[in-house]
């Protein structure tokens, strides 16, 4: 119960700290260049030197094995097997960033689909990469670090460590081609609000034109503001740079408790408030203990030592449960009451869903 009630203090202080220090904060921070995105590339292809007894031993991971063998000029006689123990089919997934060049490098994520116990030690053979429209972005290759392990002992036990399974090749796939963006199209420049909120999409417009001249830019929605810059490349990149860097002030977020019921966290915004009410809360506690007694006859009285069982009830109530809301109670006072009462994660739920539904509540409750 102390820890709960550290935990919603500590979140009430924070969340006072940080209403206390509002300060502006960049473009470029709560906003991105509509078109500047990262697109996902996948592919399929074959670990190769992992341990014997880790291997994939799937069909469709010798069918890739003899697919393989055959760009490279060997044919195996069919319904031949390989046999190959120390293979492995795998997925592999890579991130392509915006305004990659031909020649650069990313890292790539390695990933068994069959029934591989292990990467460990393996090298993925030259695989390409492929976009959302089939095209070849990056082609993957290289040494896999693997953090997980396995080990399995004669008598069948066995450990486990992280997920070895999964492996990372830094700097594993060179890209083959560019992904064609609109920044260099035309002199309009749109940002894209990361949260979208009205105030702060028209208080973004207002700063630039304040630094730019009036009517260099406009609110299109809660999301986005369009921003008139020049149509020579070179200028714009020095225009968007200018851009991203003033700094705004971004509206308050709506007033939100957050509740994990599992862990005890609560974070409750600065901006929630509460309507007049008046709150009970009150518990009773039923404790039962068992205290066993020893009977013991007199000597030479031919009896028998016996165990009576003897149980002690107590009930006990709570007191000093009923509080009050007053109009426009703030976040420090809503902590203070919650802490004076002892309120746990559960009971602070029940409390906040009782406000919740009187219409006392001016927050969105989410519980998890």
């Amino acid at each position: 119960m102390k820890s709960v009630r550290k935990a919603i203090g500590l979140f009430a202080m924070l969340g006072l700290a940080l209403s206390g220090s509002v300060r502006g904060e960049r473009i470029k921070d709560i906003a991105s260049v509509e078109g500047m995105r990262t697109n996902q590339l996948v592919g399929y292809g074959l670990v190769v030197g992992v341990d014997n007894k880790s291997g994939d031993r799937t069909k469709f991971a010798g069918q890739t094995l003899r697919s393989m063998m055959g760009r490279f000029g060997v044919t195996l006689p069919p319904g031949v097997d390989p046999k190959s123990r120390n293979i492995a089919a795998v997925a592999i997934q890579a991130d392509l960033p915006p305004f990659a060049k031909p020649g650069q490098t990313i890292d790539v994520t390695v990933s068994a689909i069959g029934d591989s116990k292990s990467l460990r030690g393996g090298t993925l053979v030259m695989t390409p990469l492929k976009g959302a429209d089939g095209q070849v972005y990056a082609v993957a290759q290289g040494n896999l670090v693997v953090n997980g392990l396995s080990a399995t002992g004669r008598d069948g036990s066995n450990i486990t460590v992280n997920n070895p399974t999964v492996g990372r090749i830094p700097n594993g796939a060179t890209i083959e081609r560019t992904v064609k963006t609109p920044f260099s199209e035309g002199n309009i420049l749109t940002f894209n609000l990361h949260a979208a909120d009205f105030t702060t999409a028209n208080r973004m417009a207002e700063a630039i034109n304040r630094e730019l001249g009036a009517n260099t830019a406009r609110p299109v929605d809660a999301a986005s503001v369009s921003v008139r810059g020049p149509f020579d490349v070179a200028q714009k990149v020095s225009f968007a740079a200018l851009v991203e860097n003033i700094n705004i002030m971004p509206d308050e977020a709506p007033a939100r408790i957050i509740v994990n019921s599992r862990t005890g966290t609560v974070v409750i915004n600065n901006t929630v408030r509460v309507r007049p009410a008046a709150v009970s809360h009150g518990s009773l506690t039923v404790t039962i203990s068992e205290n066993p007694q020893v009977s013991q006859p007199n000597a030479f009285s031919g009896g028998q030592t016996v165990v009576t069982p003897q149980s002690d009830v107590q009930v006990e109530q709570e007191r000093n449960r009923m509080f009050v809301f007053n109009a426009g109670v703030s976040l420090d006072e809503i902590v203070k009451a919650v802490n004076t009462v002892g309120a746990g994660p559960s009971d602070l739920v029940a409390i906040l869903e009782a406000l919740k539904t009187a219409g006392a509540l001016r927050a969105e409750l989410i519980v998890i």
